[in-house]
């Protein structure tokens, strides 16, 4: 667990073992939650750079008799 500061401008650097563990980079878009008493920061990722992030996904389920 990482603690930052918020500074004067209401900014916050997100530590480097984190920006390396996402591979996050410089100018990136980032949304940002208000999620009960915490802030989430989500990438935004465009739908081309998703395509595949899904291959060799189990998409067996086990239904009910009357949804087959």
């Amino acid at each position: 667990m990482h603690t930052v500061t918020i500074s004067p401008k209401f900014q916050v650097v997100i530590p480097q073992q984190v920006r390396e563990a996402l591979q996050l980079l410089p100018g990136e878009k980032m949304r940002v939650l208000h999620f009960g008493n915490r802030v989430e920061l989500i990438r935004v990722r465009d739908a081309k750079s998703l395509r595949g992030a899904l291959a060799g996904m189990d998409t067996a389920i086990a239904r009910e008799s009357d949804r087959v």
